[in-house]
């Protein structure tokens, strides 16, 4: 059984406090993909250029992801460029170039539709419904937006999430969709739309998850130092629902509760690895061994 992570695959050129990067590997399918594949079988599906590195199709590769959707287009890759404020709690967009991804078109691959997890990253939202419908088997299927979506696509957005299991977005993101500028109001809102699981991330302050009547909160893992917040929130994607997947959980059936909080806090300790190096870097060495050690941390400092 594995997750289907529709999104983008891309080209990142990043400067924080700690150093500057011309061109890196990136793209929030290629974030959720390699997190997820420490818990489960990841397959993308996707759109780059001629110009993509085979070095970077074997990193993909050399984690099991399945790279039978990964379509190659005349042009160039997303390419997306930015600067870290000091604290690195905002960015500032310098370029986007869209490239081949302005005309992305997901098409799956037929072994893809039966698989039973789905997650869309943040594409427009017609597209990501246009994906859900062709899936046949779901467990659970659910993902992420942006303001912009939000905003201009606001119609269509509400169609599209009326049929999610969960919702991943972050504070604002969810102040914005909701018109409530109060969290737990926020949440119910939300929920309202369709998705009866939502996760609200908080950037270095945490997560929380939300159900009908219940809340669980996650607090944020204490880096040394932070080297790059690039992708953090896709990795916490990842973790989430790769750990669902591979615990083989069906969002429309009987539900443990303490398996969702367990999916958090390994989506909040996916998203801490990514910040510890440039990029995709850490996940050249991270081990399954490394992510339970720093599960059982969050255990012992939540512990009361």
């Amino acid at each position: 059984m594995s997750l289907v992570v529709v999104g983008s695959v891309a080209y990142d050129g990043v400067e924080t406090p700690h150093g500057k990067i011309d061109r890196m590997l990136g793209g929030a399918c290629t974030y959720i993909a390699l997190s997820a594949s420490y818990f489960t079988h990841s397959k993308i599906v996707a759109v780059v250029g001629e110009d993509f590195a085979q070095e970077d199709r074997d990193l993909l590769a050399e984690r099991g992801i399945d790279l039978s959707g990964l379509e190659v287009a005349e042009g160039k890759t997303f390419f997306w460029q930015g600067v870290y404020s000091a604290d690195m709690n905002d960015r500032e967009t310098l370029r986007t170039d869209l490239n081949v991804f302005a005309t992305f078109q997901p098409k799956l691959p037929e072994s893809y539709k039966t698989q039973p997890y789905l997650f869309l990253g943040n594409i427009q939202p017609a597209l990501q419904k246009q994906v859900f419908e062709q899936m046949s088997k779901l467990r659970f299927c659910g993902g992420d937006t942006m303001n912009f979506w939000i905003n201009d696509f606001r119609d269509e957005l509400l169609a599209t999430i009326a049929d999610w299991n969960f919702l991943l977005i972050n504070d604002s993101e969810a102040r914005l969709l909701s018109g409530e500028s109060n969290l737990r109001k926020a949440a119910a809102k939300i929920m309202a739309m369709g998705p009866k699981n939502l996760v609200i991330k908080r950037g270095e302050y945490g997560a929380m998850l939300f159900r009908p009547n219940s809340l669980f909160v996650a607090p944020g893992y204490l880096l040394d130092s932070v080297f790059d917040p690039t992708g953090a929130g896709d990795c916490f994607a990842g973790g989430f629902t790769g750990y669902l997947a591979e615990r083989g959980f069906d969002l429309q059936g009987d539900i443990d509760p303490h398996e969702l909080h367990r999916a958090v806090i390994y989506g909040s300790v996916m998203g801490s690895f990514c910040c510890e190096q440039f990029g995709v870097e850490r996940f050249r060495t991270l081990t399954r061994k490394e992510i339970d050690g720093r599960f059982e941390e969050f255990q012992k400092f939540t512990a009361f």
